[in-house]
């Protein structure tokens, strides 16, 4: 008995009657690892989210996107009436905790715009009771939290406000929640209590932080990994400069070199967090923050460095290149802000034609297979180095392999 999207009276019963939270953007990548976790717990959940399509397939027993070992948890929720499916604000049930998984996004001046934040929440405010716990799940701007109790207040609402970020790797989600420690900050004991309490119930540890400092947390946890890919990309463009193997200095630093283990190697550092989270801490620090803006320049200029040295060596005019991998990282179906696409527009501009291929992606009516890819370019480039191109025969065609992944390809400097 899996009730369907419904806009009537009866929508709110429903979730009030059976769900014991709600999940605000249940149905995206942040929302069904965590709504899958709290049914893996014993709990039902409303499953909120405005794309209708997208929860007719979770209620199908499909994902609309690579989440490992989601479809298993997903079956049986389904089978044991643990998922209600709402779309409409007036679902939301005015009892149990309420997790909101929509972040700050940037503007086109990388700025955080805080308005997606409000006006989610207005959308949900004449639903909800005053006992009731709202917790924010994804990034917000530093001072966010705070700011929404002080807005709840003024508006007379006495709604207890928690910040609890959300930290784990796309695709890895579900296990991830299980094996890793939860921040939780509350603007009130009371708020802290229950979101303790709530999450205790899928995360082996807690940790109590004040809300500025978790969305610091969060912010700082990016943005470091942010840089530590710019270092290495930065390194990379230098060795190449000078004519040496990055893959063989980058070895020799790692083997056996304890303090090195975990440096990364270079390749496109993209996705919908590192980078927008990087540029809101930049502007909570008032731009006052240079490792944020040099990461972003090495980042981002990896790929218009790449054409560069491409036109430098050769004629690619005349030349049709071919794109491997056009999700932002290996083993996803996930293309949102990959650097795959940036180096598909550029080339636009200076190539005969630029063919694209991916071993995961289904949303790019673009995409050919691969073989016909390999076939009809005349040099290839592997922008996100998926297991599936490992051994594939690329026809000895000319490759460009940033991330020194393929070991028995036709590969070019």
């Amino acid at each position: 008995m899996n009730y369907a999207i419904t806009k009537t009276e009866s929508a709110a019963e429903r979730t009030q009657n059976m769900a014991d939270l709600t999940v605000v953007g249940g149905a995206g990548h942040v929302g069904i690892p965590l709504v899958l976790a709290f049914t893996q717990a014993g709990l039902t959940v409303n499953v909120h989210d405005r794309n209708k399509e997208v929860l007719s397939l979770l209620q199908s027993g499909k994902l609309p996107f690579i989440e490992h070992g989601a479809a298993p948890l997903l079956t049986k929720a389904l089978a044991n009436n643990q998922l209600v499916f709402t779309s409409s604000p007036d679902a939301i049930g005015p009892s149990g905790p309420v997790i909101v998984t929509i972040g700050t996004p940037v503007d086109e001046f990388l700025n955080p715009v805080q308005a997606a934040v409000q006006k989610c929440i207005d959308d949900l405010l004449p639903h909800m009771s005053d006992d009731q716990l709202l917790v924010l799940r994804s990034t917000v701007y530093p001072g966010t939290t705070e700011w929404l109790d002080s807005y709840l207040k003024r508006l007379g609402r006495k709604i207890k406000v928690a910040f609890c970020p959300e930290r784990v790797v796309q695709g890895n989600g579900i296990k991830e929640l299980g094996e890793m420690p939860q921040i939780i900050s509350g603007t009130s004991q009371e708020a802290e209590r229950e979101a303790i309490a709530l999450f205790s119930q899928i995360s082996p540890e807690v940790i109590i932080l004040k809300p500025i400092e978790a969305e610091l947390a969060k912010l700082f946890n990016n943005a470091y990994r942010y840089i530590e890919f710019a270092a290495t990309n930065q390194f990379y463009s230098i060795a190449k400069s000078a004519g040496a193997d990055y893959q063989a200095i980058l070895k020799a630093m790692k083997h056996n070199y304890p303090r090195a283990k975990n440096f990364p190697g270079p390749g496109f550092s993209a996705g919908p967090c590192l980078f927008k989270d990087t540029m809101q801490l930049a502007a909570y620090a008032r731009t006052q923050f240079g490792l944020g803006h040099a990461a972003m320049q090495a980042n981002e200029g990896l790929v218009l460095q790449l054409v560069d040295d491409l036109r430098r060596a050769y004629d690619i005019s005349t030349m049709t290149v071919g794109l491997l991998g056009m999700a932002f990282k290996a083993e996803i179906d996930d293309t949102r802000a990959s650097l795959s696409y940036k180096l598909k527009r550029t080339l636009k501009t200076c190539a005969k034609d630029v063919l694209t291929t991916d071993a995961f992606v289904t949303t790019d009516p673009s995409l050919l297979p691969l073989d016909q890819v390999v076939a009809r370019s005349d040099i290839l480039i592997l922008c996100a180095p998926h297991s599936a191109y490992a051994d594939a025969d690329l026809k000895g065609k000319p490759v460009v392999d940033v991330w020194g992944f393929l070991k028995n390809a036709n590969v070019v400097s």
